[in-house]
């Protein structure tokens, strides 16, 4: 469903190379490139600087105090509109490996998915955009717009250098929009425009009493538990109905829009197969919440850990002199994550001082794009040529990208068209894609380059 006699040769080349652009893909995954232990990430930057000089672009492998940025560019589209592509080289460890039915940087193909490490999460989806662009330039020899690609190496360990990258760099990444192909469609298969991204502070709680562990019937209703101390604290910070009571946290979160709510009224859900899935019989807290209410508009407080004390086989009688709560919040329009530290910090000193408040990174702020920007249009155009159907439109991902750097920094709208199917398994072990959402992932890429060619670039 080309949407114009420019696109269909386009389409018509992506669909003769799909064998080939699978086997580059199956090429490029095998090159591992995990930021968190520093394994092959300058390989795999300047293996990207190669293959971008090699389709056409101007392409530049940038140092940062940590792992490289490589910026790809072509402007040579006058009066048309300049879209930013941002993605990420690095990749999660692999661990446990043990659970990986195939070796993670043996991309392996079984019943339509390709399994390995990346694939989804994201050299799958920025691939896919590099052959979108590849195949307007083999088709044209020129692109319908321009185009600066951004591929960062460290959005795996939290992007802590991609704000300072870009406000240094800025006069590189001058755009209209950005784009990011990133993470799963909706859990519905169908294609999905997010507006924003939630942003995520991590924090650490930890209570030391005694200087060691002791005997709990000699010193039990005497030596203060730690683990008791934390119970406590944490009971203080989100109640049994599920509300965060965190002092000011909700200050400034903007309540969502008219077009915010019209969009989520109208995103399909089957919430027994969602509990079904999962193995819920509920649930979280406030239970009259909606569903995409919780996910779009709401902060979240998340206990990730709570350690201290035996947990092994058996009993053991002890009173346990440290315990460690590990912590995250996920942030909505407009919270700020220093601010919400600030009033945890806050939080802790007056209900628990003896508790140590631990961070060791500030977080990532979240970002936010309205669905009237000029820019939906097209993007719904080009889902709609290249799926056959109408994308969905989420007001906010429910996870965190660094889309802050491009609303906030930039100044610019930021949209996330990702390609990966619903259960990608990102993160974990068995990582896939489908090869259908792969090649639809070339051709909507593609689309979208199009659409905005259609487009006048803003005065």
């Amino acid at each position: 469903m080309a949407s114009s006699a420019a696109l269909a040769p386009v389409f018509e080349h992506i669909e003769a190379n799909r064998p080939a652009f699978l086997d580059r893909l199956i090429d490029y995954l095998r090159h591992p490139s995990i930021s968190a232990e520093n394994i092959g990430i300058a390989e795999v930057g300047n293996l990207l600087l190669r293959m971008l000089g090699d389709i056409g672009l101007q392409a530049s492998l940038i140092p940062t105090e940590g792992h490289p940025m490589v910026i790809g560019r072509w402007e040579k589209a006058p009066g048309k509109p300049t879209v930013l592509l941002y993605g990420h080289y690095d990749v999660q460890p692999a661990d446990p490996l043990d659970k990986w039915l195939s070796p993670p940087f043996e991309p392996t193909i079984r019943d339509g998915r390709l399994y390995a490490r990346g694939v989804g999460d994201n050299k799958g989806q920025h691939f896919a955009q590099i052959l979108a662009i590849e195949s307007h330039l083999k088709v044209h020899g020129e692109l319908p717009c321009n185009v600066i690609l951004l591929l960062e190496g460290e959005e795996e360990i939290g992007s802590p250098r991609i704000a300072g990258f870009v406000r240094a760099h800025s006069h590189l990444l001058k755009a209209d929009l950005a784009v990011t192909a990133d993470g799963p469609r909706h859990a519905s298969g169908a294609p999905t425009i997010k507006f924003g991204s939630r942003g995520v502070v991590s924090f650490d709680l930890r209570c030391r009493h005694a200087s060691r562990d002791v005997h709990s019937g000699n010193f039990g209703g005497v030596v203060p538990n730690p683990i008791w101390t934390l119970v406590h604290l944490l009971a203080t910070m989100k109640n049994a109905d599920g509300e965060i009571t965190i002092e000011g946290l909700h200050d400034d979160v903007l309540p969502p829009t008219a077009e915010d709510i019209e969009a989520i009224a109208r995103l399909p859900l089957d919430l027994d197969a969602f509990k079904q899935g999962l193995g819920l019989s509920r649930l979280d807290a406030p239970l009259e919440r909606p569903f995409y209410d919780r996910l779009c508009f709401q902060p979240t407080l998340t206990i990730n850990g709570f350690h201290g004390g035996y947990g092994g086989p058996g009993t053991k009688t002890v009173l346990p002199n440290e315990a460690l709560v590990k912590c995250d919040i996920r942030l909505v329009e407009a919270q700020d994550p220093q601010d919400v530290l600030r009033k945890v910090r806050a939080h802790v000193e007056k209900h628990a001082p003896e508790v140590e408040f631990i961070v060791e990174e500030m977080g990532m702020q979240p970002s936010k794009t309205q669905i009237a920007s000029p820019y939906t249009a097209p993007l719904r155009r080009a889902f709609v040529a290249a799926h056959g159907e109408e994308p969905l439109l989420i007001p906010a991902g429910f996870g965190s990208l660094p889309n802050y750097v491009f609303t906030k920094i930039l100044g610019i709208p930021a949209f996330v068209t990702p390609y990966a199917n619903h259960d990608e398994a990102n993160h974990a072990p068995n990582e896939n894609m489908t090869l259908d959402c792969f090649h639809s992932g070339v051709r909507t890429g593609a689309a979208l380059l199009h659409e905005l060619g259609q487009m006048k670039a803003p005065a």
